[in-house]
This record gives structure tokens, sequence and C-alpha cells, in this order.
């Protein structure tokens, strides 16, 4: 996706050689036009597949994930961070590490919203150690229903989270891989 990496180039910022900064394109804003592209994109490269729902993560996740379900034309499930009632026991949750966030956090889909008779494509926004991804995994093994595959906005492959999800068997498409941070410049594979 070369608009997604000259859009990268120009709005990015690089933290440091871990963290890449995104919020105008993915994590505090969208540019609609990119979002569509994206989730054009990933509707292309599963179109061979069985896909009955679309998930992801809150929030960061939501935009491009809802464009993609938009062109499959199948409903969008969001995994929540936090209960929305404390009493609902009628829920999917799975305990993972956050890597932004340096803490603990619960990623929780209602049973109802996932079935077994589900083939499920996961979207998510960026991909560093992966423990958001395997969260997800995890809760579709739980629900009984099948993984169709993964689709990863940006790739940080000099960190083990795609390699891992590939390793488990996983069918993991990216959009555009990042190869290095490195000296604040973002390298491209």
């Amino acid at each position: 996706m070369d608009l997604l990496k000259e859009m990268l180039l120009k709005e990015a910022t690089v933290v440091n050689s871990d963290v890449l900064k995104v919020d105008s394109l993915l994590n505090h804003g969208a540019h609609p036009r990119l979002t569509m592209e994206m989730g054009r994109e990933f509707a292309r490269r599963f179109k061979g597949e069985k896909i009955t729902k679309v998930v992801t993560l809150e929030s960061s996740g939501i935009p491009v994930a809802f464009c993609t379900a938009y062109e499959l034309d199948v409903p969008l499930v969001f995994a929540r961070r936090k209960k929305t009632l404390p009493d609902d026991e009628e829920v999917y949750s799975v305990r993972v590490p956050s890597y932004t966030r340096g803490m603990m956090t619960d990623l929780i889909i209602s049973r109802e919203l996932i079935t077994p008779e589900d083939s499920v494509l996961i979207i998510d926004d960026i991909i560093a150690n992966g423990d958001a991804a395997k969260g997800l995994v995890r809760i579709i093994e739980l629900a009984g229903a099948c993984l169709a595959g993964i689709g990863i906005v940006l790739e940080k492959t000099f960190q083990t989270g795609g390699k891992w999800l590939r390793e488990l068997g996983c069918r993991v498409e990216t959009l555009v891989k990042i190869k290095s941070l490195e000296n604040g410049q973002i390298v491209f594979e």
C-alpha cells in the first residue's frame, strides 16, 4: 500500500527504536479515504475465505475493521477492555499484556456475538509483540469459532508478534511491514 507508506512518512513520528506514533492515521484520528482503501485491500486479500464476522479491539482497530466489514458485508465485533455491565458473566474474557500501555489489560467479547458457526477475520492496527492479537485468537478458540485470518495494518517485523502468529499457523496479511525505526527513520521491508 503505497499510499499508506506515503502517509506514514509524512505524518508518523518515530518516538524511539521500538515505538512509532501514528495518532493522525490510526490511534487518535483517521483519514477516511485512506481508511476505506485499507478496508478494501483487506477485503480483497481475504475474498476467497468464508468470513461471517470481523473482530478487532477498541479503539484504534475500529475504523479499518469497520471498512473491512463493510466491504465484506459482514458484522463487526470489537473487543472491549472493560465490561459494560458489572455483573455480565456472559462474556469471553482474556487478560493480556499491553505493549503500549505497559500493563495487563482485559479483552472482553459478549458470548452472543461470536458462535461456533462463525468464521472470523481479525483486523488489528499495529502488531509488535502480538499479545493483543494472541488474546483475540484465544477468544475465538474459546467461542469454538473458526479463524479465517488476521489482517494487520502495520507490522513491526523487528518484533516477534507477526512471526509468532505465522508459526502458530495463522494466515496473516500485513499492509505495511516496518523493518526498523533506528535513528529516527522508518525503514520499510
